[in-house]
C-alpha cells in the first residue's frame, strides 16, 4: 500500500502470452518532435495463417490513445493478409470524425495499422 510521499519506481504487467510478436510504430511530423501523428501498438499471434488473437492501440490520432476493439474482432479468425488488415483498420475508424485539417489521420492511422500488422505477421517489409 502506498502513503504519501511514496514514490514508484517501476510497475510490472505480466506479459502476454503471444507478446513476443509485437511492436509500436509511430510517425511524426519531423524527427525533432516527440509527440506522435499516429502511433500504432500491435500484438499479434498467428495459427496456420490466421489471427488467433490480436491486442492493437492507437494514439495521437484522438483525444487520447484507444484499444481498437471493433478491429480486433474482425480479425479474430480471418486469415493474416494485407486485405483483412486493411479491412479490419477500416472497421475501426469508420465512425471518425476528425477536425478540419486534421482528416489525413485517419488514413494514415488505417495504413499504420495494416502495415505494422502485416510486419508482425513476417509479409511486411
Amino acid at each position: 500500500m502506498l502513503v504519501h510521499g511514496d514514490l514508484i519506481t517501476a510497475v510490472e504487467l505480466p506479459p502476454l502470452p503471444f507478446g513476443r510478436r509485437s511492436a509500436y510504430r509511430k510517425v511524426r511530423d519531423r524527427a525533432s518532435y516527440a509527440f506522435a501523428l499516429v502511433a500504432v501498438a500491435a500484438a499479434l499471434d498467428l495459427a496456420d495463417g490466421r489471427v488467433a488473437d490480436v491486442r492493437i492501440a492507437l494514439g495521437g490520432v484522438a483525444h487520447r490513445p484507444w484499444r481498437t476493439r471493433r478491429a480486433e474482432e474482425a480479425l479474430r479468425g480471418a486469415a493474416a493478409t494485407p486485405e483483412s488488415f486493411t479491412r479490419a483498420a477500416e472497421a475501426e475508424l469508420a465512425e471518425a470524425r476528425p477536425l478540419p485539417g486534421n482528416a489525413f489521420k485517419v488514413r494514415l492511422a488505417r495504413n499504420l495499422a495494416a502495415r505494422t500488422l502485416l510486419e508482425l505477421a513476417g509479409a511486411g517489409p
